[in-house]
């Protein structure tokens, strides 16, 4: 249910609020263009500049936008607060989310065995599948191979979403894990490598802006057509790393504008991206042809 091309979804904003409409019109098109998964408030999503009730708000627009099609909803929930990522994971179930997605904590640095009591406490107060996320340059912590396969045991707790650019932890932990574990890349430009190392798919930055193409992706890697794999990665690969020349989302949300998507508007302490970075998207749009 959780493999292949998944979007981190933007929040778009407009006049210092949630552009609900926006999202859900935003939502609506990736459905229409084939993503196999949404995943709102995540980093992508701005969740940390968002309020409690917006945080709540959008998962409820993403999960009522996508009834009915098919395609699941992964909702961000995570905190470094364990109660409150208890709350925002409860609130995730209620809401009808398939799953919900939990950061590592960030900012006060816990142990690997903090890291596993933490997952554990949510995953045991609220029965809904969770996915793991690790990405280190973020949060300043990085859980390790063995504190995953030790969550990999604990009910509910179904995989994990992987930013932290090591390729061999895919084999490492499919090797050790519970049989039936999934593991998601987080990092768009190594997502083939992640694939050939055991991985399931990938949540996506770039889905934002090319969700058929990163879809058509992946789903010729299902089929092993890797002549088309590495065309469309070829066709990519100056976008997934234009998209993070400055800090995400900025650019993805200029490439959003870009094509007619969504604003570029951020909140602070995030700012739009500078000139030489808007014509790196640009670029790089252009060459993956999304735009003349």
């Amino acid at each position: 249910m959780f493999t292949g091309s998944l979007v981190a979804l933007i929040t778009p904003f407009k006049n210092g609020s949630v552009d609900e409409k926006g999202f859900e019109k935003f939502v609506a098109w990736q459905i229409k263009e084939g993503t196999d998964g949404l995943v709102p408030c995540g980093t992508t999503g701005e969740s940390p500049t968002l309020s409690y009730e917006e945080h709540k708000r959008v998962i409820d627009i993403c999960i009522a936008t996508a009834k009915g099609s098919g395609v699941p909803v992964i909702a961000g929930t995570g905190s470094n607060s364990t109660d409150e990522a208890i709350e925002l994971t409860r609130h995730a179930k209620q809401a009808g989310a398939d799953a919900a997605m939990l950061v590592v904590p960030y900012y006060n640095k816990p142990t690997q065995e903090g890291l596993f009591q933490h997952f554990k406490a949510v995953a045991e107060a609220v029965d809904i599948p969770i996915l793991l996320y690790n990405v280190p340059p973020r949060t300043g912590g990085d859980m390790q191979v063995d504190t995953v396969v030790r969550l990999s045991q604990v009910k509910n707790i179904i995989g994990i979403k992987d930013a932290s650019y090591d390729m061999a932890r895919p084999t490492l932990t499919k090797l050790k894990a519970k049989k039936g574990f999934l593991q998601l890349s987080g990092e768009d430009a190594s997502a083939v490598g992640f694939l050939a190392q055991g991985g399931d798919g990938c949540i996506s930055v770039t889905a934002n802006v090319a969700p058929r193409l990163c879809g058509d992706m992946h789903d010729a890697w299902k089929k092993r057509d890797l002549d088309k794999v590495f065309e469309l990665q070829d066709r990519l690969m100056p976008l997934h790393k234009a998209l993070f020349v400055e800090t995400s989302p900025a650019p993805v949300k200029y490439a959003c504008e870009l094509i007619g998507q969504a604003s570029a508007k951020l909140r602070l302490p995030l700012v739009e991206c500078t000139e030489p970075t808007k014509k790196q998207v640009h670029d790089a749009l252009v060459h993956a042809g999304l735009i003349n």
